[in-house]
């Protein structure tokens, strides 16, 4: 599908029109696009897990969080290689753009910040605040000739599945953590 098939020209037309529109300045564009870079998502992560650390005095979350993130490079690079999926021109000879690795690296690292921040903000809800910022960081993406909007949507779908895999994850834990011991 995100190489060859019924997406690929509706995406192609969508990502065209997108990349020659003039209503996103391409600064703004490229300053969101950077926020997926693993220089700008790393240490806001980091500072998330060293702030969660402390406040509940406990590691499991931070290392389940960083194991997590480690999985994105793991996934995409080689999803990348099998499926290499053209870019958008002008880099259209090299290959290898479908995942997105600046998206799924925006996607989940700030997903883990929502994730793990969520106790501490007690009736605000972070997940809200990750999505627009992920949609802005993919719209620059595509804004700016890095990716076609699938690469973007496919990182998304992979990102899901890894916060969901973790939630679930810490959810099992803090369910036995919380049974009474006979």
């Amino acid at each position: 599908m995100a190489a060859d098939g019924p997406l690929l020209s509706p995406d192609e037309r969508l990502g065209n029109a997108i990349r020659t529109t003039t209503a996103i300045p391409s600064p703004l564009a490229e300053f969101f696009a950077d926020l997926g870079n693993m220089t700008v998502a790393l240490p806001i992560l980091a500072a998330t897990l060293a702030y969660t650390t402390y406040r509940t005095r406990t590691w499991r979350p931070a290392v389940t969080a960083a194991l997590t993130m480690a999985l994105v490079p793991a996934l995409v690079a080689p999803l990348q290689s099998l499926l290499a999926r053209p870019g958008p021109p002008p880099m259209s000879p090299e290959t290898g753009f479908y995942p997105s690795g600046h998206a799924a690296t925006a996607a989940v690292a700030y997903g883990l910040c929502a994730l793990l921040l969520r106790p501490a903000l007690r009736g605000r809800e972070p997940a809200y605040g990750c999505v627009v910022l992920n949609a802005a960081v993919g719209l620059g993406l595509v804004r700016q000739g890095y990716h076609w909007p699938v690469d973007v949507v496919g990182s998304w779908c992979l990102a899901v599945v890894l916060l969901m895999g973790l939630h679930l994850a810490q959810a099992r834990a803090q369910r036995q953590r919380s049974r009474p011991r006979t």
